[in-house]
């Protein structure tokens, strides 16, 4: 029987049973491994591992365990203190995009107010999430941590927040993306992009009530009709707290 070492820093603790957190955690096993799975096998999800450090040497997720090992697992916020020499995270993508699961619809619409191409259905199964990100280059926002350990997921992460309104700051905070801030971009009921159009062109389609509204946007993709009626000031305190919450940073 062969024994390595744990030990898991920071929010990684997230993923670990009472009895492991903010410890040594000493992992016996029989037959070799690579380190990501022991790692996965401990609770942990690859794509929240930033760097893995074994006795003394940075190594990438191919390496296998050996006995004795002394393994410490970092996230991606310690490298405010440590620069490793080789990181197992992926290339960041080029373009920003999500898709999230079916516990966080409230999430997938504040994306869309703000702007970010974010695909969502509550009806997702985790193989057709894990497809879409992977072939689609998305970044999985998911509450279940087996989701993020599927091999197709390379960029994903477990959004830690309950509330909703925390949420959208946690993930913002999570990949920068305060500056990529669009409002009123996309639509959201299915995050089709909206374009302006002509009143008239739209004016039997809407209620009579706002037809004395002069700027209307449609969605490209459903034709959903959007104006700035009593929901848009709603709307733009919710925008105005999120970008508040930079300030506190």
């Amino acid at each position: 029987m062969a024994i390595a070492y744990f030990y898991f820093h920071a929010e990684l603790n997230h993923f670990l049973p009472r009895h492991h957190k903010q410890v040594k955690i000493c992992h016996f096993f029989e037959e070799k491994a690579s380190i990501k799975d022991m790692i996965e096998s401990l609770g942990v999800p690859h794509p929240e591992v930033d760097f893995i450090n074994v006795n003394g040497e940075y190594v990438n997720f191919s390496y296998i365990v050996s006995d004795g090992d002394t393994i410490n697992v970092y996230p991606i916020s310690a490298r405010n203190v440590i620069l490793p020499s080789i990181s197992v995270l992926p290339e960041p993508l080029t373009t920003i995009r999500f898709v999230v699961d079916i516990h966080l619809g409230k999430l997938a619409t504040s994306l869309r107010l703000l702007g970010f191409d974010t695909l969502y259905r509550n009806d997702y199964e985790d193989e057709e999430l894990a497809q879409i990100s992977h072939t689609q280059g998305r970044i999985i926002l998911t509450r279940d941590k087996g989701l993020l350990m599927r091999s197709l997921v390379t960029h994903g992460y477990y959004v830690r927040n309950t509330n909703p309104q925390q949420q959208i700051i946690e993930v913002l905070q999570r990949f920068d993306l305060f500056k990529l801030i669009a409002p009123f971009k996309r639509c959201l009921r299915c995050n089709g992009l909206l374009e302006s159009v002509d009143k008239q062109s739209i004016i039997e389609q809407v209620p009579e009530n706002v037809r004395s509204h002069d700027q209307f946007q449609r969605c490209q993709d459903c034709d959903r009709i959007y104006w700035k009626g009593s929901h848009y000031e709603r709307l733009q305190q919710f925008i105005d707290g999120v970008l508040d919450s930079r300030k506190g940073e």
